[in-house]
């Protein structure tokens, strides 16, 4: 006991004899660095008890070259989150439902001229259903109620169960959905008690900094710490890199393709992945078939196919088929024949290793998030006005049965029994199990296909948005960690369980 207190003293005189010689101007919480590496008057001497990265510099004027909570500096946007999480930790939980009521309520404003923006700024998607996803998100998304403590007690006292938050959160997210993922995860990780660095896609950096823009101003608005939300004004690959793997994040979550949650994953963090899906549709012959075919094509339509979760190829039972396609047609869909198939398929895979079989295809980016309009003009077919979505009939391993397209273009495959078309919807999905569609009236058949695909999300008898609260009850998510197996994220996703024990008291019955 008298060497622990003595070591307490020694710490405490060599601070106070630090701050006199002038050598540092104050002290901050373990592990809270300030914004510049260049402008922090830092101790450099060794010290005991790992003192060194406790005690800090203050916290200097940024640079002028960056703006509010955008940064060219990664160091710069990492050290100032750092810096806000470490004073949000000292609000109160009540404020901190305040700060996420601000940023709904502000991102709703702002819904439509961001939408907007994602669609001029990418070319991907389109209006509106880029502004509903933001209102989605910002209605939607749990907030502080998702991370409720739990506690124990029994003869031999309580044990209390809090959710803490990791820290500083690296965020890497996708072009197709920029501002509705932006908003999503702010939303989940400062309800959790974190803050958070974005480096978006480089070809969705402007919305998504003005998402982030709007976010910083809610949360100082509701009298929040500035720069809780950080963002990367011009992100590159490497800077996502780097993000990865700075020292000073606690957590990374990263929502894109296969290569970019293979970094992640390879990072050495704690990494939440939300990978590629590529969602088949089920229709058997029990399907009510005038709602399958108007969900069918509002769902492989929506915002032209960009999101994670559209159905993208449908394997309906043979002998419904050509109802199915009827219903589909009156919905807006336009059904592509004879050599165009072809012509179509040339121009939209890029590479494709076998000829047949299962495998994976590559597609050609250019079209991603194009509309059935745009994508039909490259091969000289003018479809009927309001045409929202392309299908065709195609063998079970057509390249673009295999590939996930995230363009409203669907191939449609017959199959003899409602078990075929299952089976081979789960070989294409290429065991993502991330997201299955099914259409059917019957509770057997609905039931197999739930234990068969073991997906995170099964949509049975609405459209894939259903499956994300959109028309659907439940909450949403705009990161489906399917990769590292959380499922849908919330803020509870981006917490650790603490727990206290008392022993042999506070059990009060």
């Amino acid at each position: 006991m008298t060497d622990n207190k003595q070591n307490v003293e020694n710490i405490v005189n060599l601070v106070l004899e630090q701050i006199n010689n002038g050598k540092i101007q104050s002290v901050i919480s373990p592990e809270t660095k300030a914004p510049s590496s260049k402008l922090i008057r830092q101790n450099k001497q060794e010290s005991p008890e790992n003192l060194t990265d406790t005690i800090l510099g203050e916290r200097a004027t940024m640079e002028n070259n960056n703006s509010l909570c955008c940064f060219n500096s990664l160091d710069d946007a990492v050290s100032s989150a750092r810096f806000a999480q470490r004073k949000f930790l000292d609000i109160s939980l009540e404020k901190r439902k305040e700060i996420i009521a601000n940023i709904r309520k502000r991102a709703l404003e702002n819904a439509e001229r961001l939408g907007k923006l994602a669609v001029t700024e990418t070319g991907l998607g389109k209006m509106p259903d880029k502004m509903n996803k933001i209102i989605l998100q910002a209605n939607k998304t749990p907030g502080v109620e998702d991370i409720q403590p739990h506690a124990f007690s029994g003869d031999h006292g309580l044990t209390l169960v809090e959710q803490a938050p990791w820290g500083v959160v690296g965020i890497i997210t996708p072009s197709t959905n920029p501002p509705s993922t932006v908003l999503n995860n702010s939303i989940s990780c400062i309800a959790a008690g974190n803050s958070v660095v974005f480096n978006p896609h480089p070809s969705a950096k402007n919305v998504s900094s003005e998402m982030a823009l709007v976010i910083h101003k809610a949360i100082v608005e509701a009298g929040g710490p500035e720069n809780l939300v950080t963002c990367i004004s011009s992100p590159t690959i490497e800077s996502a890199q780097t993000l990865m793997t700075h020292k000073l994040i606690d957590l990374v979550l990263v929502t894109g393709g296969g290569a970019v949650v293979k970094t992640a994953m390879q990072s050495g963090k704690r990494a939440i992945c939300a990978g590629p899906g590529n969602p088949p549709v089920i229709v058997d012959d029990t399907a009510i078939l005038a709602q399958a075919g108007r969900n069918i094509v509002r769902g492989a339509s929506f915002d032209n196919n960009v999101l994670c979760t559209c159905e993208k190829e449908i394997f309906v039972v043979d002998k419904v088929a050509h109802k199915l396609k009827h219903e589909m047609v009156a919905n807006g869909a336009f059904e592509l024949e004879g050599i165009y198939i072809d012509k179509l398929t040339k121009i939209l895979i890029e590479s494709d290793p076998n000829p047949s079989g299962y495998r994976h295809v590559r597609i050609n980016r250019n079209f991603v998030g194009k509309s059935a309009e745009e994508i039909l003009k490259q091969i000289d077919v003018v479809p009927p006005p309001g045409t929202k979505m392309i299908f065709f009939e195609s063998a079970w391993d057509h390249p673009l049965v295999m590939a996930e397209q995230l363009m409203p273009v669907i191939p449609m495959v017959r199959c003899k029994t409602v078990e075929d078309a299952m089976e081979k919807a789960v070989i294409v999905e290429h065991q993502y199990k991330h997201t299955f569609v099914m259409h059917s009236t019957s509770i057997v058949n609905l039931s197999n296909m739930a234990q068969l695909c073991r997906a995170n999300i099964f949509v049975k008898n609405g459209f894939n948005m259903a499956g994300l609260g959109y028309d659907g009850e439940g909450y949403t998510t705009m990161s489906i960690a399917g990769t590292t197996g959380e499922g849908l994220t919330k803020a509870s996703t981006f917490t650790r369980p603490r727990r206290c024990t008392l022993v042999d008291y506070f059990r009060i019955v």
